[in-house]
């Protein structure tokens, strides 16, 4: 035995000595060595796009809309958002998967050297117009979040901005990048930009119809910086359904995240809510069997009393349409432009049309969108109580609101703020709401006890982490 030992022990050490290094071993030979700005931008859209279409299952606008109602568990309709941890999940879904992508997109664009200086002037505004969306979705959420030191791995506890100081750095941002944005230069690619393949005027007018949602958020706490956004913004805007910023779906796994929730996981317990289905039934509404299905019980469409537990055979579900893996999601478009221009109008600015040319064609591009054909526009259109001279509403903002709520079924996001700032459509209260009306979401549950001290403080300073505390813009 011992003799073998021997033997075998200068083969080893001849073996060890013909290895001079054999660190390599360690390197990911799959793993790419310097991860491209692209797919960190195409990932950072994605994530975006994902939670903004996510009704229900992460977004909690749906339910505060009055969109769906829930048939069984009633937290979410009765405001009860800390339950399925709703606010956390939006905050981490725009920071981590959005925002935190596009910055690391940004960074390594910034450092390159391989592009035309066009191209790569065009790629950083993309980048960055996004993440300013992104901005604008958590800002009008929450109010004061962190802005100037987030998204640095090295700074664990970030403060708190002022939520007035974002938004107009945002806006500052949004005007940078449209300056920087050359049609003579190319974008991104087809397979890299989910929004626009590359179209860099389609970005130009995007910016702009983003721009100009966000002057018109302002009406009511600062008209005249309204009116400037506004009226420079909207000549640019979206003028056609060219212009449309549309996130296209496929098959699973490239789905619309509702297949996800209505159809894959089986569940029956997003329904139609009464609010809407009795406004959709009032006027035969063209959009109505795009929006529900019929309730599999009586073969009618029934709405639900939010907060109130039902049966799902008895009323009616999201339609075969609305829950398809294939539907596409509406970031922005022409029907939404054209409601904003109504408003603006309304408000004496000076984008030219007049509110009812502005408020026929919201209603026009929202039918069509959905379907509709040129004899149900007609017919819609000549309703009294559509028709804009005598439709419901006592007010041409009241007006234009009503229709706008209907026609942003599949963006709850956006009717959010709308309904905050309009004050219209009034909402039933659910039954059993633990809550006023919303006005913004909680902190995540984590930020008080990861960055408590700065989470205290901007608590305070908002007036309070309940969902009722209004944000600066919403002063009515």
């Amino acid at each position: 035995m011992k003799k073998s030992i021997f033997y075998i022990l200068p083969a080893v050490l001849l073996l060890g000595a013909c290895t001079k290094d054999i660190s390599s071993y360690n390197n990911q030979t799959k793993k790419a060595a310097v991860v491209p700005a692209a797919p960190l931008f195409t990932e950072g859209t994605l994530s975006l796009t994902n939670q903004l279409a996510n009704n229900g299952g992460g977004n909690i606008s749906l339910h505060i809309v009055e969109y769906m109602a829930q048939a069984v568990i009633e937290d979410n309709a009765q405001y009860n958002f800390q339950t399925a941890g709703m606010p956390g999940t939006q905050w981490n879904s725009l920071y981590e998967g959005c925002l935190n992508n596009l910055k690391r997109s940004d960074s390594i664009l910034s450092q390159s050297v391989g592009l035309l200086p066009a191209t790569l002037a065009n790629q950083r505004a993309c980048v960055d117009i996004t993440a300013v969306y992104a901005w604008y979705i958590l800002v009008t959420s929450f109010g004061n979040i962190p802005y100037t030191e987030a998204l640095n791995p090295d700074n664990l506890f970030p403060k708190y901005d002022d939520q007035h100081a974002i938004y107009t750095d945002l806006l500052a941002r949004l005007d940078k990048d449209l300056a920087n944005l050359n049609t003579s230069g190319v974008g991104f690619a087809l397979s890299e930009d989910l929004w626009f393949g590359g179209n860099i005027p389609n970005w130009i007018s995007f910016a702009n119809s983003l721009k100009m949602m966000m002057g018109m958020t302002l009406a009511d706490v600062d008209p005249t910086t309204a009116q400037t956004v506004v009226e420079a913004a909207s000549p640019l805007a979206i003028t056609s359904t060219a212009q449309n910023c549309i996130m296209k779906y496929g098959s699973t796994p490239s789905n619309n995240p509702m297949y996800a929730n209505f159809v894959t996981a089986k569940r029956n317990d997003y329904v139609a809510s009464q609010p809407l289905m009795n406004q959709l039934l009032s006027n035969a509404d063209p959009r109505r069997s795009s929006y529900y299905g019929k309730a599999p019980a009586t073969g009618t469409y029934v709405g639900a009393v939010m907060g109130v537990q039902t049966t799902f055979s008895t009323v009616s579900g999201p339609s075969t349409k609305d829950s398809a893996s294939t539907l596409p999601y509406v970031v922005l478009d022409y029907s939404e432009m054209e409601f904003l221009r109504a408003e603006a109008v309304a408000r004496g600015f000076n984008v030219g049309g007049t509110v009812e040319s502005h408020y026929d064609q919201g209603i026009t591009q929202s039918i069509k969108y959905w379907g509709g054909a040129d004899s149900s526009v007609s017919r819609y259109l000549a309703d009294p109580s559509v028709a804009y001279t005598t439709a419901v509403g006592s007010t041409p903002l009241q007006k234009i609101a009503l229709q706008k709520w209907i026609s942003l079924y599949n963006h709850p996001d956006h009717e959010w703020i709308d309904i905050r700032r309009l004050d219209y459509p009034v909402l039933p209260a659910p039954v059993g709401a633990v809550s006023g009306f919303p006005t913004r979401l909680f902190y995540p549950q984590t930020e008080q006890t990861v960055n408590g001290t700065n989470y205290t403080q901007a608590a305070a300073a908002i007036g309070g982490d309940v969902v009722t505390t209004k944000l600066f813009w919403d002063i009515h």
